[in-house]
């Protein structure tokens, strides 16, 4: 694994994941497949990898040599755990992991268009096999609409403006690269000296989340993953931004008060500082943990 594509708070995952009891686990984000190795190599005796991203599963799967005989990695969804683990007959697992958002392979890979830092066609698709582009998206939103997902999904105090100004701007054609739909936002917003962050990066940000639908289903996705673990069974979450973690904090309680999990982190737990000058994109990572005790299990 290259420093840029470091797996986030790999040490954190295993405590509270515990694959030295063996057992089956999911790692319903693989990416590149690095806390599916640090699983594996820690005893874990079977992973299932999910993805949406082809690529990503490719490349997992030429890094996850020598392996083979334990892992089986899987197309699909991670909100669709229930159906795929019922497709490989398994109905309980050792441990969920769901390290969310995009991944760094896919913020650097060339021509995804989830990164400003290059002119290319805007995509955004984690799934390249399916749905539209943000660039179809973009071009038949309605100012009004775009104005709201920009503040809902990228905390943006200048959406109106934004949004007003992206309408406009289709009047000289659809804004069909990242180089573009970057100009029109920082032509947008008011300058008021340095800013540590681009002026683009919310509402990439928020157009992302839209397009991949980041937040919908979530809540469903851990009642779902809560419900399927054996009795001990263990369920990390990795987020990086307020609104993951927000829908993962309150879903998570309200597991916990109808009986169905334990909360095993009273606040989030966050990357070291050695960590995060190691691997800066782990900044903004926050990791809440939940397991099923014994006597939670339905009999």
């Amino acid at each position: 694994m290259s420093p840029s594509h470091e797996p986030v708070m790999v040490a954190e995952v295993l405590e509270h994941l515990e694959p030295s009891r063996g057992g089956v686990f999911v790692d319903c984000t693989i990416g590149l497949g690095g806390h599916t190795r640090a699983l594996l190599d820690s005893g874990a005796a079977r992973v299932i990898g999910i993805d949406r991203d082809r690529d990503a599963l490719a490349r997992a799967a030429d890094g996850l040599k020598g392996y083979e005989d334990r892992i089986e990695l899987v197309h699909g969804d991670y909100r669709q755990v229930s159906e795929l683990l019922d497709a490989r007959q398994v109905s309980t697992v050792d441990g969920v992991l769901a390290d969310l958002g995009v991944s760094s392979m896919q913020f650097d890979a060339p021509g995804r268009g989830f990164s400003f830092r290059r002119d290319e066609p805007l995509d955004m698709r984690m799934d390249t096999s399916s749905g539209p582009t943000a660039a179809d998206l973009l071009s038949e939103v309605d100012e009004r609409t775009l104005a709201d997902l920009i503040v809902e999904f990228g905390e943006e105090r200048y959406a109106r403006r934004i949004a007003r100004a992206l309408v406009e701007s289709r009047r000289a054609g659809r804004i069909e690269t990242t180089g573009r739909l970057a100009e029109v936002v920082r032509r947008a917003i008011p300058r008021k000296g340095y800013s540590r962050i681009d002026p683009a990066t919310r509402t990439f940000q928020a157009i992302r989340i839209w397009v991949n639908r980041e937040l919908e289903g979530l809540d469903g996705f851990l009642s779902r993953a809560a419900d399927r673990l054996a009795a001990d069974g263990r369920l990390v979450v990795i987020t990086f931004h307020s609104l993951e973690d927000r829908i993962v904090k309150h879903t998570l309680r309200a597991l916990q008060a109808s009986g169905a999990i334990a909360i095993r982190t009273k606040r989030p737990m966050v990357p070291t500082e050695a960590e995060v000058e190691r691997n800066p994109r782990a900044r903004s990572a926050k990791l809440r943990a939940a397991s099923r005790e014994p006597q939670m299990v339905r009999t």
